[in-house]
Parts: C-alpha cells; structure tokens; sequence
C-alpha cells in the first residue's frame, strides 16, 4: 500500500452508511445516490475506502467508488468479525464498527475490489430467484400432501395450490433457460470444457461458473473447495479434543447439494474419481466420505480445465 494512502473505513446498513477516516473522524450518509456524492466530496484522490460484504447494501456504493476512480476493498465480514474480537471490543454500534473496519484497513493487507462482469450478476441475480421458487414450491407441496393426507383431494383449495406449482415449474423452467443462454453467449468454451468431465451436467457447470466467477478469482482448487464449503474441518488438541471432521459447509448449499448428486455418477463413469471412492472405501471409511472426497475430486477437475483451456482427459494422471 502507498504511504500516502488514505483509508476510509465504512459500515453499511440498508439506509444509511458510517464512514471514519482518520482526520475526518465520523460521519454518516445515506445510503443513496444523494448520499453517495456527498461522501465523494471529502474523499480525496488517494483515498482507499473499505466496506463489508453485507449482502446487497455494499454493492451500489462499491460500483459508484469504483467508477469513480476510489480504490476499494470489500472484506469478509467474518475477517471483520474475528478482527474486533481479537481486539477484544465489546461496544458494537455503526459507529464502533466503521471505526474497525479503518482500523482492519490500516492494518492489514488488503485486495482491491473489481465489479464482476455484468452477466455474472445477471446470472446470480436469476438463480437467486430460483431457489426462492423452489423453496416456495416444496412448501406447497407439503401443504397439498397434509391436505391429500387428510382425505381433501379436491375442491378449491387442492385446485389453487395444483394451479400454483404448475406456474412455478413453469416460471423456473424460463429462468433456467435464460441463465444458461446468459452463460453460452459469454463463456461458451469454458462451458462445453466443464461439461466434459464425467459426473458434470449443464446445471452444475453453470452453478460452478456463477459461484466461482469462472475460477478466475482463485490460486488453487483447495481454495475453491472451502469457498464453497467443502473443506474439511478438523477439531484436535491436546489429548482431551477429539473432535469429528466434517466439512465446513460454507458457501452456496445448491452447489454442493450438486455436486453430491453428481459424485454417484462421477463414481461409476469418472476413471480418477471411481478409483479415489474405491480407494477411500476399501480402508474402512464410510462412502459418504468417499462421496465428499469425490466431490472435491470434480472441483480439482473443474478448476483445472478453466485454467488450462483444455476438456478433460481421462487417462491424465491427476493427484
């Protein structure tokens, strides 16, 4: 970082966001275009601002800095998190909070943040409103089962929420459609690439693409596969802490979800994989930790055939 760097800690919130920044001290500002621009009034050529990922509330203001010409970083609130409680905080207001977050800034390395290509938060955007259908249509059809179940297997009731699951396997059906156009028209030959690993369908390709942002923001695989929350975590210490692995199981559960059902397949018809379950097997484990093992297996695959350029082969000696 250059010496001459200035750095603005900001904690957002849905309507308003808290800036402290050194000389400045504190000030806050709405969260909106209005707000945006009286921010940039003080904010002067070498400023470094740095936010949370909070979900939706950071992203407008991070695209105005940036197009702006500010340099960002946006930062796990989880760093932050542990950040205040290893420095042993207990007050927690917006205040408190931008406070540690300039703090954090001044005292940690930080990456500079870059806008994700616009098909990419299309596509996120979409399979966002996906999974709330789907979540929508399993509560339907829980409702329809306790209705069948006791005796009602017709009648207004049954008819509205039969009319409603018909529209929502419809409406995701379009949804589905169009997310994959978005990803053949810009990414196609990474696509067809993912594609050719045995195990991997179109929908676990897309849902890879989204998450990962093409694997372009990753140095390894191991990377990928706690991103996406399955890494395994050990708890051992001492002699007295014994604790059971298991994954971590952050990140986007759809993907994963996926990625189990495609380790069967990948079992049966991917050379490397069948031999890493068979192997994980035959010394006493269980298979569904063949299976994890097996779905980390696909996500080394996936990461090296987006970094190479290159489909997958299956007489290549992988690790």
């Amino acid at each position: 970082m250059n010496k001459n760097t200035l750095i603005f800690g900001i904690d957002i919130s849905k309507d308003t966001f808290d800036v402290y920044g050194g000389s400045l001290g504190h000030k806050r500002y709405s969260n909106t275009d209005k707000g945006f621009k009286a921010f940039m009034t003080i904010l002067p050529k070498q400023a470094h601002c740095v936010m949370e990922a909070t979900g939706c509330y950071h992203h407008r203001l991070a695209l105005f800095l940036n197009d702006n010409t500010i340099s960002v970083s946006v930062v796990n609130p989880l760093i932050i998190k542990r950040y205040i409680q290893m420095k042993l905080r207990r007050i927690k207001t917006d205040k408190s909070d931008a406070f540690m977050i300039y703090d954090y800034g001044c005292n940690e390395l930080l990456e500079l943040w870059s806008p994700d290509p616009e098909y990419l938060t299309q596509g996120r955007e979409i399979l966002s409103l996906i999974q709330m259908y789907l979540k929508q249509s399993t509560a339907l059809k829980n409702k329809l089962h306790a209705l069948e179940s006791q005796g009602h297997t017709k009648g207004k009731a049954v008819t509205s929420i039969k009319r409603q699951l018909r529209s929502l396997k419809k409406e995701c059906e379009i949804l589905e459609s169009e997310v994959e156009c978005l990803i053949k028209e810009n990414e196609p030959s990474l696509f067809t690439r993912l594609k050719t690993i045995p195990g991997i369908g179109k929908k676990t390709a897309i849902l890879l693409m989204l998450n990962t942002g093409n694997f372009q923001e990753f140095a390894t695989s191991k990377q990928v596969s706690s991103f996406l929350g399955l890494a395994p975590n050990e708890r051992s210490s001492g002699s007295s802490i014994r604790g059971r692995s298991r994954i971590s199981k952050t990140g986007d559960g759809l993907v994963r979800n996926h990625l189990f059902m495609c380790s069967f397949t990948a079992c049966i018809h991917n050379k490397q994989c069948k031999a890493l379950f068979d192997r994980i097997v035959a010394k006493g484990k269980s298979k569904k930790l063949a299976l994890i093992a097996v779905c980390n297996k696909l996500i080394k695959q996936a990461f090296a055939i987006a970094k190479s350029g290159l489909p997958y082969d299956p007489n290549y000696a992988m690790n």
